[in-house]
């Protein structure tokens, strides 16, 4: 997944318009000539993904709330084909900052970067080699070293699942930390508990892309078919597809969300055990908010989020809390600050480097 840290996550995606013109989906944000201007590009996600693209721009929505002089604006890009213009667009516009989001975005990020060195840029979930590209990256292994504990104590059936979009760094390393903490839940109450659509050792796997949820549904229909009842989804808007099927089933199955709180972002809260959150709205809110006081942002600079600095989470248990026994709630407390203070560590060959 990471020969270049990489990510997608699935949902509407907009167009952009043809070339030489401005894209005609912008979204938000006036153009006054003194304002310090914030303009995004979308994965192939698009906006509103319930997720990562979501989420990056809930962190430039944060960053004009708080300093009204940031001007915002994104383009949803309908295709890979659409990173370079939409990037290219905004360096034509002269934005002062320009965010991409998610690391299928690298190369053309890379490639415009290079070629405007005076550029502003920050990218999520990827480093590039440009030191004009300012990284915020997460280590979801962590959190989902959590999700796979609690889902292993959670199963009724002794097997649990998970499924990607792609096969790209981002989405594995929930998925190696998921199962992970399935393994640390056996070793430790002498289990064993299976998981399903993914095998950390040979990095295989199931994967359904990230925009149709049809395709998530189709994944989770085979793990629930082949007897698992938690199922997590690391596939942006296809894992909806997954959420509304465990909603529908009568508590035949649950899953656990990721990036962002599902029972904030989704409207299937009653069939999410938990959500494998990362904090991307804080980091792009503090990167814009320091370019825009003037502070020139280096890859160098670039920001991971741990558990320790509260860059990734596991998020509150709402509809589940009175389900998950105080025994289980109290051993993934102390697993996590077993992992903050390096007691336990947890790897997976696509976490972040510095």
């Amino acid at each position: 997944m990471r020969a270049v840290s990489v990510i997608a996550v699935g949902g509407l995606a907009l167009g952009l318009a043809a070339c030489g013109e401005a894209p005609e989906d912008e979204k938000g944000g006036d153009n006054a000539a003194k304002k310090y201007s914030a303009c995004m590009v979308t994965d192939v996600g698009g906006i509103d993904d319930k997720s990562f693209n979501t989420s990056a721009w809930k962190g430039l929505e944060a960053a004009k709330a708080q300093d009204s002089n940031i001007d915002i604006k994104y383009v949803a890009s309908k295709a890979e084909a659409d990173y370079e213009p939409n990037l290219t667009q905004y360096v034509n516009q002269k934005c002062d900052f320009i965010l991409a989001v998610g690391g299928l975005m690298s190369t053309a990020t890379s490639k415009i970067a290079k070629a405007n060195p005076n550029q502003q840029f920050g990218i999520v979930d990827a480093k590039v080699e440009e030191t004009n590209v300012f990284p915020m990256e997460f280590d979801t292994a962590q959190s989902a070293f959590l999700a796979g504990y609690l889902a292993a104590g959670m199963t009724k059936t002794g097997k649990v699942g998970t499924y990607g979009g792609m096969k790209i760094a981002p989405v594995t390393i929930f998925m190696d930390g998921f199962v992970d903490g399935v393994a640390h839940y056996n070793k430790t109450k002498g289990k064993t508990v299976q998981v399903l659509g993914w095998n950390k050792e040979t990095q295989n796997g199931a994967f359904s892309g990230f925009e149709k949820q049809d395709e998530g549904k189709k994944q989770s229909d085979t793990l629930v078919a082949q007897g698992a009842d938690i199922i997590m989804p690391v596939a942006g808007g296809a894992g909806l597809g997954t959420t509304a099927a465990a909603q529908a089933s009568n508590g035949k199955f649950t899953a656990i969300w990721v990036d962002v709180d599902g029972c904030e972002s989704t409207p299937n809260c009653p069939a999410l055990l938990t959500t494998v959150a990362k904090n991307i709205s804080d980091a792009v809110k503090d990167a814009v908010l320091k370019a825009a006081k003037g502070e020139k942002l280096t890859a160098a600079q670039g920001t991971i989020g741990t558990l320790a600095n509260n860059g990734v989470s596991l998020a509150p248990y709402h509809e589940f809390d009175s389900k998950v026994p105080a025994e289980l709630k109290a051993e993934v407390e102390k697993l996590k600050a077993d992992i903050i203070a390096g007691t336990i560590t947890v790897t997976s060959p696509a976490q972040p480097k510095k």
